[in-house]
């Protein structure tokens, strides 16, 4: 029958979404965390009678056809792009991005790659880099004698140094935009790397039209919602049980058959 191999892609979409949800909720508390969602599509379908052609005289044709659907399949798991909520640290060099935008990095084999993570702070040479050590771009060096670093909404990084009274420019941040930013191929360790979906980085200054600005001493919280992850956990549950009920069932049909024709 063809209802078990149908009911199988059921559990098997279902099985997925579990575990889209599943990451979701366990980076609940990472910073600048975007949910995902999966989405579904329906598979090819078999035509037993098709529709609009002549059934036996010239002028009647069939109205609807007969047509069965063959299952689901995974068409896409969409990266949500809504901006989290922003967290006070109290941390000079953790900044949140409000609006669109990622920061730029140097990663691994000296490639650029992105993030929305602004949780910052210096290397031994004074140099702006994450958590991971990656340098961030453009290039920023805190004197090692700064004592107070002031990060404005466009950029323009300052420092306080030792014995001075008027703040010293260190340099300007820029951020980075893509077409589509759900194109973006994730790398772990919040960093991402532009694909050929995405579109190549558009780099501007934060606060100018289309960039978001940037928030000192706040960090992007995740924007994963609990509550709607764990209805949505309870609903794939729910449709998962109904496919395993779908195979138990055409099981037991496919017993009957057996035993009459004993």
């Amino acid at each position: 029958m063809r209802a078990l191999a149908i009911a199988a892609t059921g559990m098997n979409a279902q099985q997925q979404n579990i575990e889209v949800l599943s990451n979701n909720i366990a980076n609940i508390n990472t910073t600048a965390f975007k949910r995902s969602r999966a989405e579904f599509t329906d598979l090819l379908y078999q035509a037993d009678r098709l529709q609009g052609v002549s059934n036996r005289g010239r002028d009647a044709t069939i109205p609807e056809g007969s047509q069965t659907g063959l299952g689901v399949r995974l068409a896409a798991i969409r990266s949500l792009q809504t901006q989290g909520s922003l967290t006070q640290t109290g941390n000079q060099l953790d900044l949140a991005l409000q609006g669109r935008g990622w920061f730029q990095i140097v990663g691994p084999d000296s490639e650029t790659v992105y993030t929305r993570a602004g949780s910052f702070s210096t290397n031994a040479n004074g140099q702006l880099v994450t958590g991971d050590g990656y340098l961030v771009t453009p290039t920023i060096v805190v004197p090692n004698n700064a004592t107070a670093i002031t990060i404005n909404q466009s950029g323009i990084v300052s420092a306080t140094i030792g014995g001075q009274t008027t703040p010293q420019q260190l340099g300007q941040l820029t951020i980075a935009n893509f077409a589509n930013e759900s194109g973006l191929e994730a790398l772990g360790g919040n960093l991402f790397r532009q694909t050929v979906a995405s579109g190549a980085p558009v780099v501007g200054v934060p606060g100018d039209p289309g960039f978001g600005t940037l928030s000192q001493y706040y960090l992007e919280s995740s924007n994963v919602d609990p509550v709607k992850e764990l209805v949505n956990l309870i609903s794939a549950q729910r449709a998962f049980e109904l496919s395993s009920k779908v195979i138990q069932a055409v099981d037991e049909m496919e017993g009957t058959v057996s035993k009459g024709i004993r």
